[in-house]
């Protein structure tokens, strides 16, 4: 018998997979698709010799990972760290620019300038409490009370009737409702606004870092790692049950809380199991790629400095468009998340030609083709996009499900963005990582921190399960 099994290999598992090869156990990552990565492939969805981003692209939480910093992630994979972080175009040619450097943003913003310095640098300051405040999301003393206390203040500001009280114009509100819009979630609330000011301070503090040859290229380091320390993978294998799987000490489940009530079945209390049925799915994405023929033509030529750009207009137009997804519609005009990877990293697209990556957000389970929708607000903020269009590829939310199961209804998140789902991942508990079945956890999305590209849900769960089955408390990256 073996000591771990890992089913799944996102950067969840294959985080947990890599602390257990490193504490000397034997450890085997089952996965159903040919190849590993889960939310970070990176494959030829276009045109040959045009290299698209699956799921994510843009990696701050990985830059600012407690896990990822242990391991050396920059040292193991080359990023660019950009100096305008995202851009946010309006009609009429005009942008606003979010630069790596506080400063340097508040001087763009004009009169609310000193407003969203104010609001981001005591944040970016206590940057490390900040991160521990959001990545324990449990009912605990904060680690940094001063960061917990100025980032919670802020949350209620940005996520209540009070998100306007601050600023003046109308560039400054737009750039935090689109990073707030990220969490999928209705606006204003305090699970957005939480998204939002952590991807802010982000971009102020490490960056919104690109991973040199898209994010297949992080799978393939941790991959790596696994089987230096005698690891094993096996691929192409579909877990349905514990009669798919070798005997093993324990079992950690990079996958859906759904497949976990699925898998544990009637060795799960019943109680337990009625708390994973409760457990909601948040709404979907639709994911449009495009291979190009030349830089996308921004209206405002510095928008080109920004691999990230978010597309919706002003605030309120924004607001009006996330929340008739909350609603159930597809909004006209949506929201729509851009990242233009070849502007930094030209190597994943042929010589002088791009790659864009973009989605809007619909109804989970939808069935909608996204590309026509996208492609009409590229052209609204880049006239001139739909001529450089060689070849597009579209997936509709019910393909991002077909495609990874642990989005339920095309849901990237795995569970709904809200206050009470980031205590309650999947369940109330002080280690929602372990399950009632000796020896089983879950370590993926739908437990704490939640998701992102960051390995710490996985680091989480194979930490504590070291220490309870193995006894093993010198952890491995801590």
């Amino acid at each position: 018998m073996i000591d771990a099994t890992v089913v799944g290999s996102g950067p969840n598992g294959l985080a947990a997979a890599v602390v257990f090869a490193r504490a000397g156990l034997t450890v085997r990552v089952v996965e159903r698709e040919s190849t590993v990565g889960g939310g970070m492939r990176t494959k030829e969805l276009t045109l040959p010799g045009f290299r698209h981003d699956v799921c994510s692209a843009v990696h701050p939480a990985a830059l600012a990972s407690p896990f990822f910093r242990a391991f050396g992630l920059t040292e193991r994979v080359p990023f660019v760290i950009p100096d305008a972080s995202y851009a946010h175009p309006f009609d009429g040619g005009t942008a606003g620019i979010v630069w790596r450097d506080l400063d340097r943003t508040a001087e763009g913003l004009g009169r609310d300038g000193r407003a969203w310095k104010s609001l981001f640098e005591p944040l970016v300051d206590r940057i490390a409490g900040v991160i521990a405040f959001t990545d324990d999301q449990l009912i605990r003393v904060p680690r940094d009370p001063i960061a917990a206390v100025a980032f919670g203040l802020r949350a209620l500001e940005q996520g209540t009737a009070l998100w306007n009280a601050r600023f003046r114009g109308t560039v400054a509100p737009a750039l935090i409702t689109g990073i707030a819009a990220h969490a999928v979630s209705s606006l204003p609330s305090l699970a957005s606004a939480g998204a939002g000011l952590l991807l802010g301070a982000h971009a102020h503090a490490a960056g919104w870092g690109f991973p040199i040859g898209g994010s297949q290229a992080i799978a393939d380091a941790l991959a790596a790692d696994l089987e230096a320390h005698g690891g094993r993978i096996h691929c192409d294998t579909e877990v349905l049950s514990p009669a798919d799987l070798e005997p093993s000490t324990v079992t950690l489940l990079d996958t859906s809380a759904d497949f976990l009530a699925s898998f544990g079945g009637e060795r799960l209390p019943a109680g337990y199991r009625r708390a994973l049925t409760r457990y909601r799915h948040g709404n979907a994405v639709a994911k449009v790629d495009f291979a190009l023929s030349a830089a996308v033509p921004w209206a405002d030529p510095a928008v080109a400095n920004a691999p990230t750009v978010h597309l919706g207009g002003t605030r309120e137009q924004i607001v009006e468009a996330e929340n008739a997804v909350a609603k159930g519609r597809v909004p006209d005009s949506p929201y729509v998340l851009v990242t233009q990877p070849t502007i930094l990293d030209p190597s994943r697209a042929p010589t002088g030609k791009h790659v864009l990556w973009a989605y809007i957000h619909v109804p989970s389970n939808s069935a909608l083709d996204p590309t026509e929708l996208v492609t009409a607000q590229l052209e609204r903020f880049a006239p001139g996009f739909r001529d450089i269009v060689l070849a597009s590829a579209a997936m509709t939310a019910r393909d991002v499900e077909a495609y990874n199961p642990n989005y339920v209804g095309g849901d990237m998140s795995a569970g709904a963005v809200t206050i009470g789902q980031l205590i309650k991942r999947p369940v109330v508990s002080t280690r929602p990582w372990q399950t009632p079945i000796d020896g089983l956890y879950l370590c993926s999305a739908a437990t704490p921190p939640g998701p992102a590209v960051q390995g710490m849900n996985g680091w989480h769960a194979a930490t504590l399960a070291l220490a309870t089955h193995f006894g093993i408390r010198d952890v491995p990256l801590r």
